[in-house]
């Protein structure tokens, strides 16, 4: 497993370690399921995926549901495939929660989706503000209060949805029997927090020049609207805001930088609480390809 904070390079390692080993990826990115959502999310390039086997890449339309329910239980059976073809699966993603559902197998089952309760919460969002929805968990979940932004409306509806069911904080699960049903080795890739930032507003700026704005244009042009879950994403939601004409481009790029290393920051929180990743230095003169080779020394070991 290979996980860090948003533009870390997790992908670029995996896909070296591809190289050397039968790796097969599967992606633990809340976005990369989408299709047509392709430079916003930084997917590797289908002429890649076709030589290295990707999975959970391009399975769901913009406007279709997605939730860590449904990741656990197709990222669970691709494990199962993989392995059964006696190759290796390389789960990579900074989507923590994803992460932590995978590795230690929360019973989401025991809060089943709510559609009222959800319709209602984005009703309120749109009618008071993502700030006012966000409110309610600081007495009912701190945690998630402290570690989910207002903007990610899905995953604080999904945390009040989750205290709804079972009259306990989503964030408890954190502290469950951390015993996991894999034998795993998790990689992180530690930056030093100005460079990442350095390296996220590169990549904001290599966005646009790619096409991120007809990327989006098309979007809409499909009938993708931005209040769909997928639009909401960082990249798309500051694109419809320029193209409806309430942002210049400068603008969208300044908020897409912007709130891209407030994501990573919170990922840097997230990730600090975490215990049993295997940490390496990443940025100025440490590239991929060292990273690269101590991790094949630490899974030859492992081999053995």
């Amino acid at each position: 497993m290979i996980t860090g904070p948003t533009a870390s390079g997790k992908s670029s390692l995996a896909l070296e370690l591809a190289q050397v080993y039968p790796i097969e990826i599967i992606s633990a990115d809340s976005m990369q399921v989408y299709r047509y959502m392709d430079i916003g999310t930084d997917k590797v390039s289908k002429e890649i995926r076709e030589q290295i086997p990707h999975h959970l890449i391009d399975i769901k339309y913009p406007d279709e549901p997605w939730s860590v329910e449904e990741f656990q239980e197709r990222a669970k059976a691709a494990i199962e495939d993989i392995q059964s073809r006696d190759r290796l699966p390389c789960v990579v993603g900074g989507t923590g929660f994803y992460i932590q559902a995978l590795l230690y197998d929360f019973p989401l089952e025991k809060a089943p989706p709510n559609p009222d309760l959800r319709n209602k919460l984005i009703q309120s969002a749109r009618a008071n503000g993502n700030s006012y929805v966000h409110s309610m968990l600081k007495e009912i979940d701190p945690e998630s209060y402290e570690t989910l932004h207002p903007n990610d409306l899905k995953r604080v509806i999904r945390a009040i949805e989750y205290h709804e069911a079972t009259k306990t904080p989503i964030s408890a699960r954190k502290h469950l029997d951390r015993n996991s049903p894999y034998d795993a080795i998790i990689i992180g890739l530690r930056w030093r927090r100005e460079d990442l930032y350095k390296k996220i507003d590169e990549r904001v700026e290599e966005q646009f020049d790619r096409g991120l704005v007809r990327e989006v244009s098309n979007l809409l042009d499909m009938g993708y609207t931005l209040d769909l879950p997928s639009m909401q994403g960082i990249g798309y939601k500051e694109v419809c805001w320029m193209l409806y004409g309430l942002a210049t481009e400068s603008e969208a790029i300044s908020t897409i930088k912007r709130n891209t290393r407030r994501y990573a920051k919170r990922q840097f929180t997230w990730f600090a609480k975490e215990k049993g990743i295997l940490w390496l230095p990443i940025g100025r003169d440490k590239t991929v390809s060292h990273a690269a080779q101590q991790v094949r020394d630490i899974v030859d070991n492992w081999l053995e």
